[in-house]
């Protein structure tokens, strides 16, 4: 039995909750897969898995056995980085996270660059608006906008201020009279991202502090392409990112409203970062990847 492919394929199966898909990650046959888990399991003298004809779960020993193999195996994982990408140039596979529509439009036009840049390496964007899971996923690098506080077990690069604007199409401030302050959003039609189900409150801080206002909607969506559809469509009045909406607002196809605010959706700081686990800090081509973040993507950050 190869020990550390048995290792490696129990993570896999315990990660994705089947054989076939670990086996498909792995790019071994299913009927391999089973034979190495078996006598893995044979070697322990424990089973470590419960298999049934619609899922596999872990037994209590699995449970136990799998903390001491992730740590295993992630140890041995920067120990590779540790020696083949850490020269002058970058090397091997590289996945980025980020969001969809901010990596159509801030990311994807540069990419050409990048890879122009590093021949060696070979590079994997995987565009969601999910939060995904970077051990799980093994994602090298994501860029996230939100708070960079909420990620204590990750190493955090600022990239850029996220600015929001309010705006709405000069057809929708027709048919309805101009909100002049915040509160008189609770009497508009919204159109929102979609954090959570229900209302949402935004939060504009100004002169006179922070307030927090109750916003209601027919739509709301989670892709900010989606959003910004609607209201050029003139449904109703958006919360959207300034990099997405900002030449409607110089060409004139949206208005924007109480500019003497920032807006957040929540009462607390927003930024485009990026961020890494702990043992790729040493990766060439991560580095890599954050120069390149930094020089050719990010918005400029405000003092």
């Amino acid at each position: 039995m190869d020990k550390l492919l048995a290792l490696r394929a129990f993570k896999e199966v315990a990660e994705t909750g089947g054989f076939s898909k670990a086996a498909r990650r792995l790019g071994v046959a299913t009927s391999s897969l089973t034979r190495l888990l078996d006598a893995l399991e044979a070697s322990l003298g424990s089973a470590l898995l419960t298999r049934t004809t619609r899922q596999v779960t872990l037994t209590d020993a699995g449970s136990a056995y799998l903390e001491h193999v992730s740590r295993v195996l992630s140890d041995l994982e920067e120990a590779d980085v540790a020696v083949a990408d850490t020269g002058a140039e970058a090397v091997g596979p590289l996945r980025v996270s980020m969001p969809v529509t901010f990596g159509r439009l801030c990311v994807g036009p540069h990419i050409a660059r990048f890879l122009e840049s590093h021949p060696r390496v070979s590079l994997e964007l995987v565009l969601s608006d999910e939060y995904v899971d970077l051990a799980a996923e093994r994602i090298d690098v994501a860029v996230r906008i939100g708070s960079p506080e909420k990620q204590p077990h990750l190493i955090v690069k600022p990239l850029a201020d996220h600015h929001r604007y309010v705006v709405a199409s000069h057809a929708y401030l027709q048919r309805h009279p101009l909100p002049v302050e915040p509160g008189a959003l609770s009497q508009h039609e919204c159109v929102l991202f979609a954090y959570r189900a229900g209302p949402q409150r935004w939060s504009f801080s100004g002169a006179g502090g922070v307030q927090g206002v109750e916003v209601n909607g027919r739509l709301s969506a989670n892709n900010s392409d989606v959003l910004r559809e609607a209201v050029l469509g003139g449904l109703g009045i958006a919360l959207l990112p300034q990099w997405l909406i900002e030449q409607d607002v110089v060409a004139g196809r949206l208005q924007r409203l109480f500019e003497d605010y920032n807006v957040n959706p929540f009462a607390q700081t927003i930024s485009v970062h990026a961020a890494y686990l702990p043992n790729r800090r040493h990766s060439r081509k991560v580095q890599a990847m954050l120069e390149f973040l930094q020089h050719h993507v990010a918005l400029p950050v405000q003092p």
